[in-house]
Parts: structure tokens; C-alpha cells; sequence
């Protein structure tokens, strides 16, 4: 079990075991292992928190990412590290950049969808999905090839249009799964959470850059994303999961001394919560991100308050 004990600073790490910890989770909230992108479910009571990870304290030239890490907690402060559950080698079909990643669990399996780069055979950025039983992993390749590669979505020059997919499930279990870069797109999944379920579907959202996310609280349902760059979270909403969405402006400001912010939204306990990504460690920048969370509150006709981004974190729950 990992305690967050930032707030003593460099020193304090020589001699944490003899101070008290915090009552509060401390941003960022992993300070042994660098983190990014990060993507939160909750199952069993239980909080899991998938992150990409920066694998280079003095990378400061570009991403170097080979893998995924997991931990999980249920207070919101203590986080249990349990680990590598999937990396870019467990894809046959990719070559590198463990990126942005979401994991949903349906029917008592857990599925993983991820950015990688595929190889040479269908050059560019692709969505891969692996499963488990676990929400721990090990996951596994599910289909032996990509769910959403280069070559299908060619309505752009670039070959990054296919990043960060998130997958929301509504009431009724129908599967979505949102992604993109510079165009934002959905499409519906089958039921075995494997395969797209009819066409690519693109969406007109202002200053769009990436990192869709899809979440529901009371009658409606919210459509975060990165805006601009360096990049802010704004947000749209809407009474259907298809749309039409209503942008409600920023949500969440630029992070830190990060070009990037990479959201996560989720309700556990009574408590709404915003989880992003900052350069809030000593060695911290655009290549070398943490994980943070703070508190997110909405207003009475279900518009969200702006994310007040702090260095004292969440208080713990029961």
C-alpha cells in the first residue's frame, strides 16, 4: 500500500516512516512512480485507477511510454500499486507508445482499450482492446488486430487522428466508444465489447484537440475533452448519449507545466471527483506527468462547477 507523502517534501521521503501521514491525499497522489492519462472505474466498492506511464524522469524531448500501471484504493488517498496488467508487446500487431487507455467492466469481464502504434503493415495510431477477469489483469489481447486502425478513419492528413478511446455503457447496455484527435468521433460497440456496431459517427466540438470522456450524473450525460494547446478541459451536455451536445464551456484550466490534461470523472461514495494529469513533481513537465485528483461539484440545473485544481488533494472517504 502506497501513502502519499509528498507534503513533506524531497527530505521527508528518507524519513516518512516516522511522520504522521496525511490526513488528505496530496497532489499529485503517486509521487514513487510517474503517471499519466489516467482512466478510473469503479467496481466492488473499489476505485481502480489505470494510468499510462512516462518512463523517463529526464525524457524531455517526447513521450516514452511502454506501458500501463493500475492501482486501486478505497479511500481515495491510499493507492495500492499492483503493477504492469498490459504492455505495447502484448499487442503482436503494435510497435510502441503505450498511450491513452479506458477500462469498463460488463458481464464479469473487464475490458482494456488503449492507443498504441500499430507497425508497418497499417501504418499510424490504433485502438487495441484486451480482456481479463480481473480488474487487475492479466489482460490479454482480444482480437489479435485492431479494433479502430489508420486506414478507417482517413478523413484527416494526419495519423494520430485515433487516440484516447473511452468506452461509456448506458442503462440499457448498449456500448460507445469515443476517440480521436483534432476530429472527434463515437461509434456504437456490439455486445461482445469487441467489434463496432455500425458506422464511425464524427461530433463538432469547439477548439477540439483530444482525450474524450463520457460520463452520466442525474438526467444528463457529459462530453469532456481537451481544448486547444496547451490544453484545457472544456465540457459539453446532452439528454441523449448520441447528442446533440451543448458546450458549457472550461471545466478545467491548463495543468501545471503540462501541455497535455487527460481527464477522468467518476462518483464513489457520495463524491464526485475530477482526475487529471499534471508536471507537479520536482522532476515533473510535458514528458513526465502525475496523476491528480480534486473535487468536481454541479450546479443545480446540472451544469459543473470549474475544477479548482490544489496541491492538498481529496480528504479520504469511508
Amino acid at each position: 500500500m502506497m501513502k502519499n507523502i509528498n507534503k513533506y517534501g524531497l527530505a521527508g521521503l528518507a524519513m516518512s516512516a516516522a511522520l504522521p501521514f496525511s490526513a488528505q491525499a496530496d497532489n499529485p497522489i503517486i509521487t514513487d512512480v510517474l503517471t499519466a492519462d489516467p482512466a478510473a472505474m469503479v467496481h466492488d466498492d473499489t476505485v481502480y485507477l489505470y494510468t499510462g506511464h512516462d518512463e523517463a524522469e529526464d525524457n524531455k524531448d517526447f513521450y516514452k511510454m511502454n506501458k500501463w500501471l493500475v492501482f486501486s484504493s478505497t479511500d481515495m488517498v491510499n493507492w495500492e500499486n499492483h503493477g504492469s496488467p498490459l504492455a505495447v508487446e502484448d499487442f503482436d500487431w503494435a510497435k510502441s507508445d503505450a498511450w491513452a487507455s479506458h477500462v469498463v467492466e460488463k458481464d464479469g469481464k473487464f475490458y482494456f482499450y488503449t492507443t498504441v502504434r500499430h507497425d508497418d503493415t497499417k501504418p499510424g495510431f490504433a485502438i487495441g482492446v484486451a480482456v481479463s477477469d480481473s480488474p487487475t489483469g492479466p489482460f490479454k489481447d482480444a482480437l489479435g488486430e485492431a479494433l479502430v486502425s489508420n486506414d478507417m478513419t482517413t478523413d484527416t492528413d494526419i495519423d494520430w487522428d485515433d487516440l484516447d478511446p473511452a468506452v461509456f455503457i448506458d442503462d440499457d447496455g448498449q456500448a460507445y466508444l469515443f476517440w480521436g484527435n483534432t476530429k472527434a468521433r463515437w461509434a456504437k460497440l456490439k455486445d461482445n465489447m469487441v467489434e463496432l456496431d455500425g458506422p464511425i459517427h464524427d461530433m463538432d466540438l469547439p477548439d477540439f484537440t483530444e482525450a474524450l470522456y463520457v460520463h452520466k450524473h442525474g438526467e444528463y450525460y457529459y462530453l469532456s475533452y481537451a481544448k486547444g494547446f496547451p490544453e484545457k478541459t472544456a465540457y459539453a451536455m446532452s439528454k441523449s448519449i448520441e447528442g446533440p451536445w451543448e458546450y458549457q464551456g472550461i471545466l478545467n484550466e491548463l495543468a501545471g507545466n503540462s501541455n497535455t490534461n487527460h481527464q477522468s470523472i467518476i462518483e464513489y461514495k457520495g463524491n464526485s471527483y475530477f482526475i487529471y494529469h499534471n508536471g507537479g513533481t520536482p522532476k515533473g513537465g510535458s514528458y513526465r506527468r502525475s496523476v491528480a485528483i480534486d473535487d468536481l461539484h454541479y450546479n443545480p440545473d446540472g451544469t459543473i462547477q470549474r475544477v479548482i485544481m490544489t496541491s492538498e488533494g481529496v480528504d479520504p472517504v469511508e
